[in-house]
């Protein structure tokens, strides 16, 4: 009878990741980071069954009163432009920034320029934002600044967002 070999154990290694340039990733940046424990703070705090309006409203308050001008001035007056138009959304923290959700999925949220490096802050929606308009339409818009122009029509996206 043939002699049976010992099973080996297969070890595996974690491959290196490579970038386009063929140097090797270091994997997440800092700020991603922030943003994934952020996020995994959120996601427990949800789990909480005490999680309540004035819970998200505190978090959200607490976000935009850590950024720095112009972005902490934008976040303010958006999130009294949401919550004037939209007052059956719930804020709520998501990744970080302020955000404001139905039903327990977001609806809109606010992502600060500085928080990213980006040269612009953004109002986004997902998803569950009723926006839908043909097979094509925008879910986020870049903002430098808010004129009463801006506002108007961010209050008719966030009303027809929640409709």
């Amino acid at each position: 009878m043939a002699e049976r070999k010992p099973e080996r154990k297969h070890t595996q290694t974690s491959a290196k990741r490579t970038t386009a340039s063929g140097t090797t990733s270091k994997g997440f940046t800092a700020g991603e980071r922030a943003a994934m424990k952020a996020r995994a703070r959120e996601l427990k705090a949800e789990e909480r069954a005490s999680k309540n309006r004035a819970e998200g409203e505190r978090d959200v308050l607490a976000a935009i009163a850590a950024m720095k001008n112009p972005d902490r001035a934008m976040a303010n007056r958006l999130h009294a432009i949401i919550e004037a138009t939209a007052p059956a959304l719930w804020p709520k923290t998501w990744y970080g920034m302020p955000a404001y959700a139905k039903d327990g999925k977001v609806v809109c949220f606010f992502k600060s320029a500085e928080k990213f490096n980006s040269r612009y802050a953004t109002i986004g929606f997902e998803e569950a934002a009723n926006l839908d308009e043909g097979a094509m339409w925008p879910t986020s818009f870049a903002l430098k600044e808010l004129t009463a122009a801006d506002e108007k029509r961010i209050a008719a996206l966030v009303k027809k967002a929640v409709s």
